[in-house]
């Protein structure tokens, strides 16, 4: 029995494709059949490899010899279409419309099992994951991470955006207005997504105890530039750290009549200590309030993001210090930062 199959570089690339990239396993398996024999394996070993019979091995090195690559891409005759494609659209409207306690199975999202079993239970029909794997991807359903969203929505949320967009409008040339907000910073790394040899999963050190600073910043809507306001060890998101920063806002802005000083609606923006310090300097700081669960409107956010991803995530500095140090030269060396505008100001037509 001649094993041997004699390839040129043009078939073997195409083989090597079909093998890489075929959507089907089936026709994947024929290349790899074929690439091995190329390569003087002997039809034991294939067999053994592959989990496969010597029939297979001969039935697609027959074919391949005859009718060469497109031979091994045609579809199995007496096959029927019309069975997976009901399947599948059963499968995927379960994914696309429905969550699995809508069926009894106490677990909060799909996965390739659940529904291979659901579709035991429904249609007494019997399919691998992978196959269910298949027809999701078929349908352009990937297993990605989803994006969290906020649920409640603020009834005032129409009527203040409208006033914020008039004040923004209609800024004076001796006004400004800045976008306010905390973050927080610590030691123990945020997690996120990096480099690493397959199989290996890399390590990111943590410190055994947690330290925990917040700052506080403002973005300003004219220029870019932002003002931070360090918060002290120990001290919390808290009026104290907005006093201060609301200092630094009037200090750094001087040269400004009155500034527009736009947050969100924490418990101590609204508190007594902030109250009476309006009362001295409401000349020169008036504060307004974004809605209700609107951090979409807060350009501001989308720094705190950027910090997180670029600075804080998988961090190796050892000491709160060190970390700041980072921080406040991203910062430096960043500004002016540009200002997301979409929210506030609409497009005109032509």
């Amino acid at each position: 029995m001649d094993g041997s199959l004699a390839l040129g570089p043009t078939e073997r690339k195409r083989l090597m494709e079909v093998y890489r990239k075929h959507s089907d396993p089936e026709v994947r398996r024929r290349a790899h059949i074929v690439l091995l024999l190329s390569d003087g394996w002997s039809w034991v070993s294939i067999a053994s490899a592959l989990y496969c019979s010597s029939r297979t091995i001969d039935r697609w090195k027959r074919r391949f010899e005859t009718g060469g690559v497109e031979a091994l891409l045609r579809q199995r005759r007496g096959r029927c279409p019309l069975f997976p494609a009901w399947i599948a659209a059963l499968v995927v409207g379960w994914v696309r419309n429905h969550w699995p306690r809508d069926f009894g199975f106490v677990r909060s999202r799909w996965t390739c099992g659940c529904l291979a079993v659901l579709l035991l239970n429904v249609a007494s029909v019997r399919v691998g994951r992978e196959t269910v794997r298949r027809w999701l991807h078929r349908e352009n359903l990937v297993w990605r991470r989803p994006r969290p969203v906020l649920g409640p929505q603020d009834l005032e949320r129409p009527r203040i955006l409208r006033n914020l967009r008039l004040l923004l409008r209609n800024l004076r040339s001796d006004e400004t207005a800045v976008f306010e907000d905390e973050v927080d910073v610590n030691t123990n790394p945020k997690i996120g997504s990096m480099w690493m040899v397959r199989g290996q999963q890399a390590k990111v050190e943590t410190p055994g105890n947690n330290e925990k600073r917040y700052l506080a910043g403002s973005l300003n809507w004219r220029t870019g530039d932002l003002i931070a306001t360090e918060g002290l060890k120990g001290e919390g998101r808290n009026s104290a750290l907005f006093l201060r920063h609301l200092e630094d806002v009037r200090t750094r802005l001087r040269c400004y009549r009155r500034i527009h000083v736009i947050c969100d609606n924490a418990i101590f923006h609204k508190c007594r200590a902030v109250g009476e310090y309006l009362v001295e300097h409401g000349d020169r700081i008036v504060i307004h309030f974004l809605p209700k669960y609107a951090p979409d409107l807060n350009p501001i956010e989308r720094i705190w993001w950027h910090l997180h991803e670029e600075i804080t995530r998988n961090h190796r500095c050892k000491t709160m210090d060190e970390l700041l140090d980072l921080v406040f030269k991203w910062l430096e060396r960043r500004r002016p930062f540009e200002v997301e505008r979409d929210a506030y100001i609409r497009s005109k037509a032509a």
